[in-house]
């Protein structure tokens, strides 16, 4: 059976209130959009949301994100996946030059480039704008695009190349830099 919040599900003195309701004046309330669910055994009434949680970034979430802009000191990220979860909202996160390392950076250009697929931990969500670290170093880009040509760039020693036109380029990498593929995680 489909129930809407607020409606009344039953009395306490016949079933205990479970997971998606509340009780109010001794009756059993839906407390979310769903399925209703009568545990005669157990001899308790819960509701089951048709509707997924939005997936929403906590401190201590690691997200996968693209870089949409990239400052001197700081880059916006378009937050996509969280948790090893797709977010379908559209979740923003700063990353400062502060927390790209534990060493020093100089500018955020030789961190990530607009375009730049980034793996980063959600380190505050002060004033409702989620900052984020690379400070790890399982953290960092995961793939990047040739600033000159748009090719994928590759792995190298200390800088990743372009296979394509041959440009190379400074990135602040993951641990697993070229192991990220846009559908999984």
């Amino acid at each position: 059976m489909f129930v809407t919040p607020g409606e009344k599900l039953g009395v306490i003195e016949e079933f205990l209130p479970g997971p998606g309701t509340y009780v109010e004046e001794g009756n059993i309330h839906a407390k979310t959009t769903g399925h209703i669910l009568f545990d005669i055994m157990t001899k308790t009434v819960s509701v089951y949301p048709t509707v997924k949680t939005p997936n929403v970034p906590k401190i201590g979430s690691v997200i996968v994100g693209k870089v949409t802009n990239a400052q001197e000191k700081s880059c916006s990220i378009r937050i996509m996946i969280i948790d090893g979860r797709e977010s379908h909202a559209n979740f923003d996160g700063i990353l400062h030059i502060s927390d790209v390392s534990k060493s020093y950076t100089q500018s955020m250009h030789d961190v990530c480039k607009p375009g730049d697929i980034i793996k980063a931990i959600v380190v505050s969500n002060k004033n409702n704008v989620f900052h984020l670290s690379t400070s790890d170093r399982r953290l960092g880009v995961i793939q990047a695009y040739c600033s000159k040509c748009g090719y994928e760039l590759q792995g190298g020693r200390s800088r990743l190349f372009c296979p394509r036109c041959g440009n190379t380029e400074r990135r602040k990498r993951a641990f697993d830099y070229g192991r990220f593929d846009i559908g999984d995680d």
